[in-house]
């Protein structure tokens, strides 16, 4: 876990927050007033991805942006299971806890199914959905199958099926100290340009040994066993979030969540929404475009 005021050089100043209302210490940002806007990371970042944005929003908003259970700089608990479901439930207790309404969600990587299942639970704390390179999985007929299609091409989900095959997963994944840059380079990171020291160690530091890894391998090992578990919604909650103003910003050179399969997830939920679509920017879209990315979500915030 990465103590509660490290900044990286100054490239994440803001005043950290921990909650244990999930069951361990949640860390957690919070800064500047009014509408709420929730970032949600996934694998294998933490809430330093959104640092840009947190500076663009918080002179107008509320932004909120936790570090899920085994990620940055909250707690990863030895007892615990990693799968969606808990990750939904531990950020559902979060909510909650600070009750949170008039959510603008916005998704990245897992943070879009568990932005959803909150969303599925909690219907009427959502007031916008922002995916960008997240997918909104919310009981679409096809959304299994769309993710059984993209990981039969992605190298990211190709090399979990193969690892746990073969028995490596754990052990790899338990030195992502070390390998983080090729793990994000695999996934899809293009802007080599903003490679630092402090960005490095900012990313690896939350895996500094293979008992802070356990996030990051219980996500890939959910995917390889199965153990994920969708939040369904039921016919209110799709009604209630189908009405909701939504916005998708996709980097195109997404390697591991590919466009082609999860866009039309997205745009069968808001067929009346918005879609960027960034060629040349990868998985990690809110590091390869922050400027670009900041702005459209800004604009789309003002409009909506």
């Amino acid at each position: 876990m990465i103590p509660a005021d490290a900044t990286f050089n100054g490239t994440f100043p803001f005043t950290p927050h921990v909650t244990d209302a999930p069951g361990f210490p949640m860390h957690y940002v919070d800064e500047g007033k009014g509408e709420v806007v929730l970032c949600l990371h996934g694998e294998p970042t933490w809430g330093y991805l959104f640092r840009h944005l947190i500076r663009a929003l918080s002179p107008t908003y509320r932004v909120v942006v936790p570090d899920h259970m085994g990620f940055g700089k909250s707690a990863t608990p030895p007892d615990r299971s990693y799968w969606l479901q808990d990750h939904i439930d531990n950020l559902e207790r979060f909510v909650l806890a600070l009750d949170l309404r008039d959510i603008t969600l916005v998704l990245h990587d897992f943070g879009g199914p568990m932005g959803m299942g909150l969303a599925a639970r909690h219907p009427d704390r959502i007031a916008r959905v922002i995916s960008a390179n997240g997918p909104v999985s919310f009981g679409q007929a096809d959304q299994v199958g769309r993710l059984l299609a993209n990981a039969a091409t992605a190298p990211w989900f190709q090399w979990i099926l193969k690892a746990q095959a073969d028995g490596s997963l754990e052990t790899v994944l338990g030195q992502l100290g070390y390998t983080i840059l090729s793990t994000l380079k695999l996934n899809g990171f293009e802007d080599h340009s903003i490679i630092t020291d402090a960005w490095l160690a900012a990313y690896g530091a939350p895996f500094a040994t293979p008992a802070d890894c356990l996030g990051a391998i219980g996500w890939a090992k959910g995917f390889a066993t199965g153990m994920h578990r969708f939040e369904m919604p039921d016919a209110a909650a799709v009604r209630a979030i189908r009405a909701r103003p939504a916005l998708a910003i996709w980097g195109m050179a997404d390697r591991t969540l590919q466009g082609a399969h999860f866009l039309p997830l997205f745009r069968d939920l808001f067929p009346a929404a918005a879609v960027h679509e960034l060629p040349g920017v990868g998985h990690y879209c809110l590091e390869d475009a922050p400027d670009l990315i900041a702005r459209l979500i800004a604009d789309f915030l003002r409009q909506s």
